[in-house]
Formats: C-alpha cells, sequence, structure tokens
C-alpha cells in the first residue's frame, strides 16, 4: 500500500493508474477504522481496479463544543487493517493541506433543505462541512465510484445530492449498516462507551425493528408511532435527540401512500452521540 500526503503524490499515483486504463474506487474516512470502513473497502474491490482511502479528521464539521479535541485516532492500527484490505494507496492529507488557516474565510458547499432536518437542526454545521471536505476530496481523487456507509443515511443522501447537483462525473454507492452481534451498529464513537453502555446502546436498533413492524402493521398515525418509540428510548436510558419515520428517497414526512420508508434516530447516551436508522418497505394495499 501506498501512502501519501501531498496532492501532487495524490494525483501523479492517479495519473498511473489512468493511464493503465484502471478503474477507482474510493472511501473517505476519519480512521479509527471498524469492520463498517472495511466493509466499504472490500465492496469497493468488487467493482474497482485500485482503492483509495483517505484519512482525514475534519474540524469543519465539528462544532465547538464538540468532540474534534478527542475524536480517537489509529495510525498504525488504521494501516494494518488497509493493508490486510489490499487497499492500493491510502491518502492522508494534512489540515493545512486541505484548509485555509482561518476556517471562517473558506469557501463552504452548501445542501439546502436535507442539510437541515433531522441531524441538521441539531448540528447546524454538519453537513455544510462534510460537503464542503467530500467535495475538495472528490476533486483531488477523482474517483469512478464512491464508498459510504448507510448508517450515516441522511449523509448519504446529501452527498448523492451534491453529487447530482454539480453534475460532478461519479457514482455513489451506499453500503448497509455493519453491526455488532448485539446489533448495535459500528461507529467511531464506540470506543466512548463502556462494556455496560455497549449492552445498553444496542437497545437503539430493537427499538428502530420495534416502530418498523408498528408501521407495518398498519395500526397507529406515524405521529403515535414515533412518540412510542420515543418513550421505549427514553425508557432504556437515552436522551433524545430525534426519533422520526420517513421517505427513504429524500426523507420527506411519508404519505400513508408511501411504501418505502425508513426510520432514523439520534440519541445520547451519557456523553455520548449515537445515530442509527432502518430501512423498511410496506405492503402494498
Amino acid at each position: 500500500m501506498k501512502i501519501v500526503e501531498q496532492v501532487q503524490e495524490l494525483r501523479s499515483t492517479l495519473s498511473e493508474y489512468r493511464q493503465a486504463g484502471l478503474s477507482v474506487g474510493f472511501v473517505p474516512t476519519m480512521g479509527n477504522l471498524h469492520a463498517g470502513h472495511l466493509a466499504l473497502v472490500d465492496a469497493a474491490h468488487e467493482k474497482c481496479d485500485k482503492v483509495v482511502v483517505s484519512i482525514f479528521v475534519n474540524p469543519m464539521q465539528f462544532a465547538a463544543d464538540e468532540d474534534f479535541d478527542t475524536y480517537p485516532i489509529t495510525p498504525a492500527e488504521d494501516e494494518k487493517a488497509l493493508i490486510e484490505h489490499n487497499t492500493a494507496l491510502l491518502y492522508r492529507p494534512r489540515r493545512q493541506d486541505i484548509f485555509l488557516s482561518d476556517l471562517s474565510k473558506q469557501t463552504r458547499v452548501e445542501v439546502p433543505e436535507l442539510s437541515e432536518i433531522l441531524c441538521g437542526l441539531s448540528r447546524p454545521h454538519f453537513f455544510s462541512g462534510v460537503a464542503t471536505v467530500v467535495n475538495t476530496l472528490f476533486n483531488r481523487v477523482q474517483p469512478d465510484i464512491a464508498y459510504f456507509g448507510k448508517k450515516d443515511y441522511q449523509q448519504f443522501l446529501v452527498i448523492r445530492k451534491m453529487i447530482k447537483d454539480l453534475a460532478m462525473n461519479l457514482e455513489v454507492v451506499g453500503i448497509e449498516t455493519v453491526r455488532l452481534n448485539n446489533g448495535l451498529a459500528m461507529s467511531s464513537r464506540n470506543n466512548y462507551l463502556s462494556s455496560q453502555e455497549i449492552n445498553q446502546a444496542a437497545g437503539l436498533y430493537r427499538v428502530l425493528q420495534h416502530v418498523a413492524r408498528i408501521c407495518q402493521n398498519n395500526s397507529h398515525t406515524y405521529n403515535e408511532i414515533e412518540g412510542l418509540g420515543i418513550r421505549e428510548l427514553k425508557e432504556i436510558g437515552f436522551a433524545i435527540d430525534y426519533l422520526s419515520i420517513r421517505r427513504q428517497s429524500d426523507l420527506r414526512a411519508p404519505e400513508r401512500t408511501d411504501q418505502n420508508l425508513i426510520v432514523l434516530a439520534a440519541v445520547w447516551l451519557g456523553k455520548t452521540r449515537l445515530i442509527d436508522n432502518l430501512e423498511f418497505s410496506l405492503a402494498s394495499s
């Protein structure tokens, strides 16, 4: 595996791939890699000749009171895992290679509507920060296909809309969430949880499954079902940011005629914020 920090070396290596007629799959990450990230790498291998992974902890997507300074950084373990998964190139830019010194003067990418709901309500800075950096990485790597985990479903749709609106010449693929045996979605922030909290956190997915089953039984309004789900989460011990039933396609509130739905939730367990979702379909009436 080749490791590069400078954009000139990145472009030189990618040019060699292009001249050889090789396709490029790209997995952007913030490091502290786990089985969920590595599933993206494996998926990229299925369709692409070369797999490029970036590791960059993006300060633009953290608010002042969030965990940027304590976000787990594990370079040696990340390199070992990527080598084991046959990654061709690891791009690890420094902050000064991506941003101006003053972030307030940095050009930003805004994706309206999708960025303003759900996680965007409590983290208004987040999706602009993600879209800006992912756009920069796309411009540098110019992949044929980019891979994102669907645990961050809203982020996946934001990136997909950015690609469409800016007429970017690449495909984006969402990969299903990888979970622990107890159902908890893999996340770098799981490192903040104690063993007891990991068991407790698994209740989030169980509640999402219950909400989906109630929707499929078609016996309550969506507002009533959301209320039931929120009460169940509180009983487990979560503080609630939101639990919401939406359409899969655009995250708008569903009509009764909509068949393909998703329930999404963001909660706090102690000082750790967790998100998860579950896609499901209703039987045609």
